[in-house]
């Protein structure tokens, strides 16, 4: 399992949040090329996962499909992640998915259910999309990344036909990643990052703005 320490950040450019991170002591440097994420999160008709993380459960769970690149009709390589969290700890189950397109979110919820076997049934809520830069310590203990240009689309008005026109939210959001087993030595990391450490969910932001 691991930590995620989340900083959403409003008043700063991407360049100037580069900047800090290869700048850091700990010798951060670009890992992966930026691309496009996406996503789809379901949730049960009461909005149960959504209200858990308002409340601040202990552990819950939350569902989502995910897949990179610029967004078509046509989605190519996605997968199915539970993301499970135990108090500050996190981890994700990962199942791929079979390719689908995006006017046909009702088949896809098909497969989602039957994947799960639940007695609760799921639901297309909310999808969202962001471009992400990643960074990484040359130990490769520590990563960081940014997240930018984050829309919100709600998929409670979805029309069967095309996604509803997105919300956008301004500013960033950088998440600070690590193993639970170096946890002892993340000082050496938040000391150097000149930011305030908040509490971020990227599905409850965009319930909040979409609703």
């Amino acid at each position: 399992m691991r930590h995620e320490k989340k900083y959403k950040l409003e008043h700063y450019s991407l360049a100037i949040l580069e900047q800090a991170i290869r700048s850091h002591p700990a010798g951060f440097r670009k890992i992966f090329p930026d691309r496009k994420v996406n996503n789809i999160y379901f949730d049960t008709p009461a909005l149960s996962t959504y209200a858990d993380n308002v409340i601040g459960i202990a552990e819950r769970k939350k569902f989502r499909v995910r897949w990179y690149g610029e967004q078509g009709n046509e989605v190519k390589r996605p997968r199915f992640e539970v993301k499970i969290k135990q108090n500050y700890l996190g981890t994700k189950e990962i199942f791929d998915v079979d390719d689908f397109e995006l006017n046909n979110i009702p088949e896809l919820t098909t497969r989602i259910n039957k994947l799960l076997n639940s007695k609760n049934v799921l639901s297309p809520i909310l999808m969202n999309s962001y471009w992400r830069s990643y960074f990484g310590t040359s130990d490769g203990k520590f990563r960081i990344t940014i997240d930018r240009t984050l829309a919100y689309s709600s998929m409670l008005v979805y029309a069967g036909r095309s996604i509803p026109r997105p919300t956008y939210d301004k500013g960033y959001i950088l998440e600070l990643k690590y193993d639970k087993e170096f946890d002892g030595s993340t000082d050496r990391i938040t000391q150097f990052l000149p930011f305030r450490q908040t509490k971020s969910s990227k599905y409850v932001t965009g319930v909040l703005l979409t609703s």
